[in-house]
């Protein structure tokens, strides 16, 4: 462990060297550099919008379709359970006043 750290600590001491006679307009990225760089960003945030919306119209379409789909199933239980009112009214079991004998 110790000479680890002695190796680290050697490296940490070693100066780095210096470019030297370098151009600096061949290092910095110029103003194409920037329009590129700015054409990337508008497009990156354009399509962040554009998925934001669609996964936006995805979510109404099925908060749409679970209404839908608990009112069609109310609508049968309801239907279920007017049948079997009709059922029972036919059979006779549901009288109209069940103090009344005729």
């Amino acid at each position: 462990m110790h000479d680890a750290l002695a190796a680290l600590a050697r490296a940490a001491a070693t100066p780095t060297p210096t470019p030297s006679g370098v151009d600096p307009t061949l290092v910095t990225p110029g103003p194409w550099g920037f329009v590129v760089v700015v054409f990337i960003a508008l497009a990156v945030i354009f399509l962040v919008w554009d998925m934001m919306r669609r996964i936006r119209r995805g979510r109404v379409r099925a908060d749409i379709i679970e209404e839908l789909d608990a009112e069609e199933q109310a609508a049968a239980a309801m239907e279920a359970t007017d049948v079997d009112d009709q059922r029972t009214d036919a059979a006779g079991d549901d009288d109209a006043s069940p103090g009344r004998r005729d």
